[in-house]
């Protein structure tokens, strides 16, 4: 329902406000900001998108929880579509999207919203095939193949350190 009504109400509210501001300033100028808004948008959009893509690598990379930071990404890519839609309005969301402050009171409250009941990775508690069904605890089994690079890491990863202790 609310899907259709902002399919429904942004539109409208699109043509009112460039009749609005067409009746006020021209066309020409009208035509002349919605071009400006959407190329500011896109510069914002890629620095932004650069600042989140290395906070998401600087969570991965600390074994940090990404979600932070993949619904800032979102909200950037968000941005970015609604900036390069002609329109005051969507003009308006999509820079609201790129201050940093919006883009955390949302993902709170959209955080707020979502309740998270299981969180599973790989087949689960079922047995695989081919096993007996006895409990195999800790093992994971898997195959790997060695890479090595011309040149050693200068600090290694963090996957690869034992749990820390505190």
């Amino acid at each position: 329902m609310y899907l259709f009504l902002a399919f429904l109400l942004v539109p409208i509210i699109e043509i009112a406000l460039f009749i609005q501001v067409g009746g006020l300033i021209g066309l020409w100028p009208t035509l002349a900001i919605v071009v400006l808004t959407a190329v500011m948008g896109t510069i914002l959009v890629r620095t932004q998108g650069r600042m989140a893509l290395a906070n998401l690598q600087r969570s991965f990379a600390e074994l940090d929880d990404p979600t932070e930071p993949l619904a800032h990404g979102a909200m950037i890519l968000l941005s970015g579509v609604l900036l390069l839609t002609p329109g005051f309005f969507t003009d308006a969301v999509g820079f609201a999207l790129l201050v940093p402050a919006v883009r955390l009171s949302v993902f709170r409250y959209l955080r707020s919203k979502v309740t998270i009941t299981q969180f599973q990775m790989g087949p689960g508690p079922q047995s695989r095939p081919g096993s007996s069904g006895s409990d195999q605890g800790d093992v994971i089994d898997g195959e790997f193949t060695e890479v090595r690079s011309r040149q050693e890491p200068s600090k290694p990863s963090k996957w690869v350190e034992g749990p820390h202790r505190h």
